[in-house]
């Protein structure tokens, strides 16, 4: 399970400033949607544990980037739906209603 994190925790795990992590975000080194998310205007999560794989593979972004297209495979809304078929027959089935 992903475990986004606010700042505070987010600084204390990772040993970088709350400035430093915003310059990450404003800057690029993050993804939006993927190393973090913006709740509002006020309220930013991170992604800790690919933000922990980051540090530990800055120097290999291909690791990284291995890293990033698992998570987005965990997604629900990356996953493969089931086939046409297999929905027809579930909206058809009187017990399914």
């Amino acid at each position: 399970m992903v475990l986004f994190v606010g700042k505070q925790q987010a600084s204390q795990v990772l040993a970088l400033s709350g400035e430093t992590m915003r310059r990450y975000r404003v800057q690029g080194e993050w993804i939006e949607g993927v190393h973090w998310v913006r709740i509002n205007c006020r309220c930013v999560r991170y992604n800790l544990e690919l933000l922990q794989d980051w540090l530990h593979n800055r120097n290999n972004p291909i690791a990284h980037r291995r890293a990033i297209e698992a998570y987005q495979a965990s997604l629900l809304s990356h996953q493969k739906t089931a086939k046409k078929s297999a929905a027809r027959m579930s909206t058809t089935d009187p017990l399914m209603s």
